[in-house]
């Protein structure tokens, strides 16, 4: 499956995203992801389903080495010795000896970066974590953890799909050389229901979905789309064997919406420079 570079291996650009799957429909979920031809799996601490991402991955059905398995730690752990607490803990859930990539999943200004990457350096040295970095973090902000220079950021994992398109943000994680990848890329529904969206898949027999997916694609943005029936699942691998023409691209590119689901530091008008 087609992937972009990091500081240290590549990450798939279609992930299996598993927020508000738990306990067996998680597992399950996560089991015929992987049987289904995925290779990249986003957890996080606060789904509370890192156990059961753990079991699925202890089934066997793909080695460890093929996989890219990212989780987060959450804004109340981001002290110091917290991280290297959270990492072991993912660690232990997953039942698994490294972590591809580990994530701030959202900013507190109330603890120094400084301290917190610091962490991640040291995770990253020792092999238990193999790239770092942020979750809804503003360009802004990213640049002032990038300034610090403690570690490398390798990802800023936030909401990105047709009708939140940052383009500003892209720019700027690629000029500071860190990938950008999209959480919600269906905007929680809303794609579906886009009849220009539906008109461009028509042109290629496919989805809505698909079709936000091949977008994100061709913008060179991983996506982490979560699904728990095998319709779904199989429905957002069919990205990787056509292309958007230059025109249906930028039907897309340029929809006009602004329409971000998840709050996050910075929202509003202020926060639209990040569209620019």
């Amino acid at each position: 499956m087609t992937a972009i570079p990091l500081h240290n291996g590549s990450i798939p650009l279609i992930g299996f995203g598993t927020w508000r799957l738990r306990g067996d429909e998680c597992r399950q979920a996560v089991e015929t992801a992987l049987e289904c031809g995925y290779r990249h799996i986003d957890t996080a601490a606060a789904y509370e389903n890192q156990p059961a991402v753990g079991a699925a991955l202890r089934a066997g059905i793909v080695p460890r080495s093929d996989l890219f398995l990212t989780t987060k730690v959450g804004p109340d752990r981001l002290r110091h010795d917290d991280v290297l607490k959270a990492a072991e803990d993912a660690l232990r859930e997953l039942g698994t000896d490294y972590l591809d990539l580990f994530l701030i999943h959202w900013p507190n200004a109330d603890v120094s970066m400084a301290a917190t990457f610091a962490a991640m350096a040291r995770l990253i040295d020792e092999g238990a974590i193999r790239n770092c970095g942020v979750s809804n973090f503003t360009a802004g902000r990213l640049a002032e953890a990038a300034a610090l220079g403690v570690a490398p950021i390798s990802v800023n994992q936030v909401e990105y799909h047709p009708h939140l398109n940052q383009k500003g943000l892209h720019r700027a994680c690629r000029e500071m050389g860190v990938a950008l990848t999209s959480y919600s890329p269906f905007a929680k529904g809303r794609i579906p229901l886009d009849v220009r969206l539906a008109e461009v898949g028509a042109r290629y027999g496919r989805s809505p979905h698909q079709v936000a997916l091949r977008w994100l694609f061709q913008r060179g943005i991983p996506a982490i789309p979560k699904a728990a029936g095998i319709g779904h699942i199989r429905e957002n691998l069919g990205v990787a064997d056509w292309a958007l023409s230059e025109d249906d691209f930028a039907v897309i590119d340029n929809l006009g919406h602004w329409d971000r689901l998840l709050p996050w530091e910075g929202s509003g008008p202020c926060d639209q420079a990040d569209n620019g």
